[in-house]
C-alpha cells in the first residue's frame, strides 16, 4: 500500500483520487509518520439486470377493461 504524508496529499489531493479510482488500490496518508487516514476505492453495487417482458404471461384479465367499473346510475354526478 502507498503511504503520502498528510502535507503531500493536501497538495495532490485530486491526482491521489484519481490514482485510487484507476487503479482500485488504498492509499494511506500519514502525519509525522504515523498513519491518521486512508483513501479507499469504493466497491460499486452489482448492477441490477432487468429483462425486458419479464411478467408476460403472468397478469389475468377478470372482466371489462374499457367499460366503467360501476353501473351509471350508481354515479352522483349524473343525477
Amino acid at each position: 500500500m502507498q503511504e503520502i504524508a498528510v502535507s503531500k496529499f493536501k497538495a495532490t489531493c485530486l491526482s491521489v483520487v484519481d490514482q485510487v479510482q484507476k487503479t482500485k488500490k488504498p492509499v494511506r496518508i500519514t502525519k509525522f509518520g504515523k498513519p491518521v487516514a486512508q483513501v479507499v476505492p469504493i466497491s460499486e453495487p452489482p448492477k441490477k439486470k432487468f429483462k425486458l417482458g419479464w411478467g408476460i404471461g403472468t397478469g389475468e384479465i377478470l372482466g371489462d377493461i374499457v367499460g366503467p367499473s360501476t353501473n351509471p346510475e350508481e354515479w352522483d354526478a349524473l343525477r
